[in-house]
């Protein structure tokens, strides 16, 4: 059961400590089926960039496109954020996200060709500068961050999520179709109390959303106060800490909430209590 992690680079230098994962459900291991979601990210001491993908289960080579854009989007988003990581208003943070995701989206087709259908993904990418977080979303990945206290409690805010194609149907909108970027939702936040942030696919929103009566979505804060004290600890993350990861994405109490593959990708600022 292999487990497919993020990329790294200059971590020791960055203010922030970074881990994750994608695991594969348990509908893929009963089938023998690979991982369709995946997850990398770039660390340098100026930006950091965290993607998560999501392949259609419905497509032959959606494992190969998930990989394909979280591979392109820490390599594109990192180097026009490393380039203007001082950036303030927030219409130049977004217009940097589009500029990235156009230069992805436009790799991804070319590189897969007149079969680019088949790789269909969605994406979710969060870049995290010193005084700004971008965040980009294509499809129903969803995006958690700690920032702040209330009566002495850690406060967990759910980011606004990317809008839906109908608002008649729950149909997911990937890189590969038709206007992509019509769906794309980005958003800045300038907020220097945020100390960690946490990307999923909808393999986890049953465990780290809750859902109201009127069917907005809030963080699960005992899920996600778990999932980040845990990353919290000083210094390298241990293979411990990577098996407690896997264990846990792989537990019967989150497949028996769903068997969907899953990818839980997180980072926290080091130095907060």
């Amino acid at each position: 059961m292999a487990e497919r992690g993020g990329k790294e680079r200059g971590e020791r230098e960055s203010p922030w400590r970074v881990h994750g994962m994608s695991v594969e459900g348990y509908r893929h291991r009963r089938q023998g089926l690979p991982c369709q979601d995946a997850c990398a990210y770039t660390v340098s001491p100026s930006v950091v960039v965290l993607a998560v993908a999501d392949g259609a289960g419905s497509r032959p080579r959606s494992d190969e496109g998930s990989r394909l854009a979280v591979e392109l989007a820490a390599e594109h988003f990192g180097r026009r954020a490393a380039a203007a990581a001082d950036s303030g208003p927030a219409a130049a943070v977004r217009e940097l996200l589009v500029d990235a995701f156009h230069d992805v989206s436009k790799v991804f087709l070319d590189t897969t060709g007149a079969n680019a259908a088949d790789f269909a993904t969605t994406l979710t990418v969060v870049v995290l500068a010193p005084d700004w977080l971008g965040h980009l979303t294509l499809g129903d990945g969803f995006v958690v961050v700690r920032a702040g206290t209330e009566d002495g409690e850690r406060q967990f805010h759910l980011l606004p999520q990317a809008a839906e194609a109908s608002e008649y149907s729950n149909e997911t909108v990937f890189l590969t179709s038709p206007d992509a970027a019509r769906w794309v939702r980005t958003d800045c936040v300038s907020d220097p109390g945020i100390d960690g942030v946490l990307l999923s696919t909808d393999g986890l929103a049953q465990a780290a959303l809750n859902r109201s009566a009127d069917g907005a979505s809030s963080p699960n804060a005992s899920f996600a106060d778990a999932v980040f004290r845990s990353l919290d600890a000083p210094g390298p993350v241990s293979d411990n800490a990577h098996e407690a990861l896997a264990a846990l994405l792989r537990s019967d109490r989150l497949t028996a909430l769903n068997a969907d593959d899953k990818t839980l990708l997180r980072a926290v600022r080091k130095g907060r209590p």
